[in-house]
């Protein structure tokens, strides 16, 4: 037997984030965007996308004083590649949200 899963809708998995990592509603609604660009590189490399877990806690290393990209780097993107190329590219992802 097996059992397909998917991530949650964007405005759910906000809700979740929000909730889970004690957050505004934006921040965590930025979160879940980084987290679906990040989805859709996959093929080019990455074994796995940015789960709601990562996201979460991302949350609370922004809710403790980390930036934003220090902590976007640091809970999803270092977790998930240690490909330079792959680093650059999500990168100018968090770029784009800040």
């Amino acid at each position: 037997m097996a059992l397909s899963f998917d991530y949650p809708e964007p405005d759910d998995e906000a809700r979740i984030v929000a909730t889970e990592g004690d957050m505004d509603d934006d921040t965590a609604a930025r979160l879940v965007t980084l987290a679906g660009k990040i989805r859709n590189i996959r093929e080019h490399g990455l074994t796995e996308g940015a789960s709601t877990r990562l996201l979460i806690y991302a949350a609370s290393l922004i809710r403790n004083g980390i930036s934003f990209k220090a902590a976007c780097m640091a809970a999803l993107c270092q977790p998930l590649t240690d490909d330079d190329r792959l680093q650059e590219t999500l990168n100018d992802l968090i770029d784009d949200l800040i």
